[in-house]
């Protein structure tokens, strides 16, 4: 059972990352990864929200099941998403205004970050129990922050080196992104490996 969480866990990290594999929550990969602090706070921020909706939409799942209105899974995820994200704005706000200041906008996007939404369908569609979804929100919301620190240190060293002026901004960003998501393709076979 422990083994099965590990990999769980793992496979969240890094071989199945939201970010750079599935390519969900590119808006706030692209818009917050400028500086180190906003992006790990948009880490942290999101991965709190990941945990927090799969905690409250797993049981909400089971009794949409119960009354037979499974099809209403998405608009009910959606609207636990968004007041989770009102808490964690309120919460920011309230305790750390500069971190909330420096979010800006990217903040209440967490409400339509795909990722988040992504996560909690993901847990359900793939059969986990409480405790794997849990496990899996977990692996893909540090996941999360690892592509946004690890991209937030690639982004500042680009600002810090010539490029040419074609592409300048958003294209060398784009291309930084690329590669840093080829890198995580070489974590492709760790989880078969480590279950043979």
């Amino acid at each position: 059972m422990l083994k099965e969480l590990v990999l769980i866990l793992m496979a969240g990290v890094l071989v199945n990352n939201y970010v750079l594999q599935q390519f969900l929550g590119i808006c706030p990969f692209l818009g917050v990864s400028k500086k180190f602090d906003q992006a790990s706070g948009m880490g942290i921020a999101v991965t709190f929200v990941m945990l927090c909706a799969t905690a409250v939409t797993w049981p909400l799942y089971l009794l949409l099941e119960y009354l037979k209105l499974e099809y209403l899974q998405t608009i009910v995820f959606i609207l636990v998403i968004a007041a989770l994200v009102q808490f964690v704005e309120i919460v920011l706000k309230r305790f750390i205004p500069a971190l909330h200041k420096s979010l800006g906008v990217y903040l209440p996007l967490i409400t339509t970050n795909c990722a988040v939404l992504g996560v909690t369908i993901n847990n359900i569609t793939d059969g986990y129990n409480f405790l794997e979804s849990m496990i899996s929100s977990l692996g893909v919301g540090l996941g999360f922050l690892l592509a946004m620190v690890l991209f937030a240190g690639v982004r500042s060293r680009i600002e810090n080196c010539p490029s040419p002026k074609c592409f300048k901004g958003v294209p060398i960003t784009l291309v930084a992104a690329s590669i840093v998501a080829l890198a995580f393709f070489g974590f492709a076979g760790v989880v078969e490996n480590l279950l043979a």
